[in-house]
């Protein structure tokens, strides 16, 4: 089975709107083993809609449009589906009831444009939609179906899971019954961390070069590499088994590094270990401003390790509140690894931690001198058996910056936790 998804809407192809519905329904079709070939994006432009949609009608066998079924006369979908369908627009019943009732709950009165969402071409199906007022359409015809699904996502991600793919699995059984079983696509996403892209593919350069089924693609993310492994067999089981010992070769080149998989994040798998050691940790940020706690405490029950956090931006305060001498300050500035260190020390001296972790550094635009450039920032983890000290040189704006050695700032942390480094080995505790 092929597919072709239509984004619809002129805010996408501005900009104004990043296209995450797109995503979404490719990784859907992905699990499906459904085969992608177009994803295009078009605006709020009938000829243009109406155009695109002939033309992938002509080369795949399910259609997936995203958009364009609001109540304004810029919403074109419904028009362009019965043009394509070559069938008149008649009201559908059970539509109309969804809208009124949706207003009626709301004690809102109903704008008489509302009605146009209760229209469909004469022999689709409209796909009742309980978070909105936008019916879904579902369209079957010479062999091919086609699913209009509304902008809004959580309406489109309803509506897809709820009515469209019982449908198409619906489809993929009957072709099987025929002698066509089909096949699934499945990936296992491997995470890694402390080590970049062109050092990962160096270790596993041969299995890049003769992959086939299951493919492997590198995929950089900030201070993280991920390697998505994706297998397609006649069931998940299959390709999954396909996967499993590409996957355990992967691991085993690239110990020390990896981390977590699929969806996992690093400062979950950070929590995990600190939980089943029964360690506590704090931070002390300066540069950071909070972000590095943000992420810590993002994680449903982080109050089992995570005690406290100062944002010690000023230098009174890193002596007030973490016990920072003001001769390290005056010597060293309040970026350096003197301070660093200091701040986590402090850290876990005043306030009882296991582990504290620090940040400083000049996050941009402005601060930066020859000798300490915007970018430079120290990070120090103090542990019972001493204190480590890290520098890190980043190269973009000010927010990116943050977030950067907010990432960095747990990588230290979880490779500590993974044994990956001991002070003898930093040579600066």
């Amino acid at each position: 089975m092929r597919a072709e998804i239509i984004c619809v809407g002129t805010e996408l192809l501005l900009g104004q709107i990043v296209n995450t519905n797109g995503a979404y329904l490719a990784e859907k079709l992905a699990r499906l083993g459904i085969d992608l070939y177009h994803l295009s994006t078009v605006g709020d432009n009938l000829p243009r809609l109406t155009a695109l949609l002939q033309q992938a009608w002509q080369r795949v066998d399910l259609v997936l449009i995203s958009g364009g079924l609001g109540p304004t006369l810029d919403d074109l979908t419904r028009e362009a589906v019965a043009l394509l369908a070559g069938e008149e627009l008649v009201e559908d019943p059970g539509a109309r009831r969804m809208i009124e009732e949706y207003f009626y709950r709301r004690g809102l009165p109903m704008p008489p444009s509302n009605l146009r969402q209760a229209l469909r071409p004469r022999s689709a199906v409209c796909l009742m939609n309980p978070y909105g007022t936008a019916p879904g359409l579902w369209l079957e015809k010479d062999g091919k179906m086609l699913a209009a699904l509304p902008g809004v996502p959580i309406e489109m991600k309803n509506l897809m899971e709820k009515e469209v793919l019982p449908r198409v699995e619906r489809a993929r059984r009957a072709r099987a019954e025929t002698g066509d079983p089909g096949t699934v696509l499945v990936s296992r996403v491997l995470k890694a961390a402390g080590i970049g892209e062109s050092a990962m593919t160096e270790e596993i350069q041969d299995l890049l070069a003769g992959q086939t089924n299951p493919t492997i693609a590198p995929l950089a993310k900030r201070g993280e590499v991920w390697l998505r492994l994706s297998a397609k067999a006649r069931s998940e089981e299959a390709a999954f088994a396909l996967i499993r010992p590409v996957e355990e070769e992967i691991r085993s080149r690239l110990a020390g590094y990896i981390f977590g998989t699929d969806g996992e994040q690093l400062e979950e798998v950070v929590g995990r270990i600190l939980t089943a050691r029964g360690l506590t940790l704090g931070t002390a940020e300066s540069c950071t401003g909070g972000l590095l706690s943000h992420r810590i405490t993002g994680v449903p029950g982080a109050s089992a390790y995570f005690l406290a956090g100062v944002v010690a931006y000023a230098n009174r305060i890193k002596e007030k509140a973490l016990g920072v001498e003001k001769t390290l300050l005056q010597e060293y500035g309040a970026v350096s690894p003197q301070v660093a260190r200091a701040m986590a020390e402090g850290m876990r001296k005043y306030y009882g931690v296991d582990l504290a972790l620090s940040t400083t550094g000049i996050a941009g635009p402005g601060g930066g001198t020859a000798k300490k450039p915007v970018g430079l920032v120290y990070l120090a983890l103090a542990h019972p058996e001493g204190t480590v000290t890290r520098e890190e040189r980043f190269c973009w704006d000010r927010t990116e910056n943050k977030i950067a050695t907010a990432q960095a700032g747990l990588v230290m942390l979880w490779q500590y936790l993974e044994g990956a480094f001991s002070c003898a080995q930093q040579g600066n505790c």
